[in-house]
């Protein structure tokens, strides 16, 4: 009964949203009508009381358990197989740039006693205070050939591994290390990667990318 409860919670706040932004369409104004008839009690029954018979007309013919089997069925698969990035292909031709990671600070960073150690507007560099602990390969884990690729340079270096497609959780369990998925792409976009597999080293105060073939 907890996953009743839960969810005629969540159908009685929907509704009420929508009975808010209902009457928000309509402005009431305030007047005195005077007494059109007869008052009698609301007979009708109430919004929740309405779910919860329906959340346990469900529940005695199966619905709300096999409803239950489908959300966990697509949440385990999105977990186990999240979303590629789009737009990234695999790399026809090698590529080599630099990426600046400076950023310019729009408001003052103080320490803990008030005092302002970056004015807005200054730029700082974050790879000036902390290295990138190990370089970042990305590859789509879809691909074999990628997928030998990293094991061949995982071999000659440690690496942090960033999937933009494929399983992360069957590429552990391959390689037996841990496997990042770049979520919604955002350090590819970032870094402006267009095409994997793509390696990402340090050099100086600035990121190397090479979209390797």
């Amino acid at each position: 009964m907890p996953a009743l409860r839960a969810l005629c919670a969540v159908w009685a706040v929907w509704a009420i949203r929508a009975l808010m932004a209902l009457s928000a369409l309509s402005p009431a104004q305030a007047a005195d009508l005077g007494v059109i008839g007869p008052l009698y009690a609301i007979s009708e029954p109430s919004l929740i009381e309405v779910i919860q018979a329906r959340l346990r007309e469900l529940q005695a013919s199966g619905g709300l358990a096999s409803l239950q089997r489908q959300s966990q069925a697509r949440i385990q698969l999105e977990v186990q197989q999240p979303t590629p990035v789009p737009g990234i292909t695999r790399t026809t031709r090698a590529r080599s740039f630099e990426y600046d990671p400076s950023i310019e600070v729009s408001l003052p960073i103080t320490d803990d006693q008030g005092r302002v150690i970056v004015a807005p507007g200054q730029r700082i560099n974050p790879l000036d205070i902390v290295s990138l602990s190990r370089p970042l390969l990305f590859i789509d884990a879809r691909d074999a050939a990628q997928v030998d690729h990293a094991r061949q340079l995982l071999n000659q270096r440690p690496l942090k591994l960033i999937l933009t497609g494929g399983s992360y959780l069957d590429l552990m369990k391959q390689l037996k290390q841990a496997v990042f998925y770049d979520q919604e792409g955002q350090l590819t976009r970032r870094l402006g990667i267009r095409h994997v597999p793509a390696l990402v080293t340090q050099s100086g105060n600035r990121l190397h990318i090479d979209e390797l073939l």
